[in-house]
């Protein structure tokens, strides 16, 4: 009895050592995670610390290229005293040009109606004013329809945009306008302009950090500002349809792909 005793003692006090041990263990282990954690929060010494002492730089970059896509817009307007009349004259007009346009090539996915619209017109009649009497109010008066289709068209091979011009408008277009040229994927383009841009930046930076007599450090602001400027060719008005009669010659030259940026350095 008294040997089982003792071993119960032994057992009674071995327990609570075992619990305290793994308890210990497992809070060394949380705290070892944790470290690692931080560690890794702040791989870079520094990294989330607002930089005071900056300086900020602008660069410029061009780059040129022969426009390779045309775009147009061909508007049809047509007005009778009833819109189905002023409808079915427009609707023949329209149907004329977009089925030259694809005889032509144009493909249907580069001919989309922008504008469709049917617009009461009005004259305004004065009353008739006998002499010595009173002039009775004027007064506007419904006489009639204008009916209006507007397409725009894309041109992927620019050497038919004269072609083209003309083409509509023989066929009864009351106006054709804004024709632009463009490069069809300006990404690379882009790309290119902004690679000059901070190249020139950096000469900037560099020069400037060597007559203050500082370091450049990291970039910590960066802001781009670009843009196409296209050169653009285009016709309105009443008189477009008739001065297509003739072939018009519409050079594309070149557009000019730019981009500005503003970098900003560390300095030290």
């Amino acid at each position: 009895m008294e040997e089982r005793s003792v071993q119960d003692i032994i057992n009674a006090t071995h327990w609570p050592r075992t619990t305290a041990a793994w308890a210990l263990g497992m809070l060394a282990l949380f705290l070892l995670v944790g470290t690692l954690s931080e560690f890794k929060s702040y791989r870079f010494i520094g990294s989330g610390v607002t930089a005071t002492n900056t300086i900020t730089v602008s660069g410029q970059g061009e780059v040129f290229a022969v426009p390779d896509t045309g775009a147009f817009t061909v508007t049809v307007r047509e007005t009778a005293k009833q819109v189905k009349d002023a409808q079915d004259a427009a609707t023949k007009k329209g149907n004329a040009i977009i089925d030259y346009l694809k005889q032509a090539g144009v493909e249907d996915k580069d001919v989309k109606t922008t504008d469709y619209s049917i617009n009461p017109q009005y004259e305004w009649v004065q009353g008739a004013c006998p002499a010595g009497s009173y002039c009775p109010p004027g007064k506007q008066v419904l006489v009639g329809y204008q009916v209006s289709q507007t397409l725009s068209v894309k041109v992927r091979d620019t050497k038919k945009a004269g072609d083209l011009l003309s083409g509509v408008g023989s066929r009864g277009a009351s106006e054709v306008s804004g024709l632009s040229f463009t490069v069809d994927d300006e990404d690379a383009l882009k790309a290119q302009a902004r690679d000059k841009a901070i190249a020139q930046a950096k000469e900037k930076a560099d020069v400037l950090a060597k007559s203050l007599g500082v370091s450049l450090m990291r970039i910590v602001g960066f802001y781009e500002n670009e843009g196409p400027m296209p050169y653009a060719y285009g016709m309105g008005g009443a008189e477009s349809a008739s001065m297509m009669k003739a072939v018009p010659r519409v050079p594309v030259g070149e557009n000019k792909i730019v981009s500005n940026v503003n970098v900003t350095y560390e300095i030290r």
